[in-house]
């Protein structure tokens, strides 16, 4: 399968962001949206080859409204210029970690992990972190893992640590953190790639690593 309408749809829509062109284009969005439903599909039963926990989800339950919330924005545009989609146990409202694909012309990414945690959760995963950081510490220094990802994505940052812990803290930099995500590009190309769903979920095998440690904090 390939996401050729998918990108030639999002590229017209970032230059017509408007209602009018988009009830005109409705077809070729219906399209789209039908492409990267298939993609979701055959992602979801790659993954659950590795990750039994998100076997029985449906596209429906892991891709965004394309319709922008402009209640308390000043870009009115009414329309997203990209489509993804979220893997995760329970579905795209669930709490757990998470594989996400994002595609848009020009920033097309994989990411993963759990973002912005809630506050219980968060006190979770930097006690985990605590208790096992050489654990996530073995994640991110594996051949692997590196292949991919970095490290935590670092926008989401305390200055001090948290009052729980000590300012030389073995793991002071993964408990700073707000959000516990990571991000990898991914070539525009690879969506035109007839063997896009492998190369889709192949940072996904190694991110499985990841999101069960987060997870494990949760349980």
């Amino acid at each position: 399968m390939q996401l050729t309408t998918t990108l030639s749809f999002l590229k017209k829509l970032k230059k017509n962001n408007t209602k009018e062109w988009f009830d005109k284009n409705r077809s070729m969005y219906e399209e789209a949206k039908d492409e990267v439903k298939e993609l979701v599909r055959e992602t979801i039963e790659k993954i659950a080859v590795f990750d039994s926990s998100i076997a029985t989800l449906e596209p429906k339950d892991c891709m965004f409204r394309i319709n922008r919330d402009v209640r308390f924005s000043k870009d009115k545009s009414p329309y997203k210029t990209n489509m993804g989609f979220v893997i995760s146990p329970g579905g795209k409202k669930s709490l757990k970690a998470c594989y996400y694909v994002h595609i848009e012309p020009g920033n097309c990414f994989v990411a993963g992990g759990i973002y912005m945690p809630t506050p219980e959760q968060l006190k979770l995963i930097r006690q985990e972190i605590d208790y096992n950081g050489d654990k996530l510490k073995a994640i991110f220094s594996s051949k692997g893992f590196k292949k991919y990802f970095t490290d935590f994505d670092q926008e989401l940052k305390l200055v001090r640590m948290p009052k729980e812990y000590t300012e030389d803290h073995a793991y002071a930099d993964y408990l700073k953190l707000k959000s516990y995500t990571v991000t990898a590009p991914i070539e525009e190309s690879v969506l035109s790639d007839k063997n896009i769903v492998a190369k889709v979920t192949a940072p996904f095998i190694e991110l499985h690593k990841l999101n069960q440690f987060l997870n494990s904090a949760l349980d």
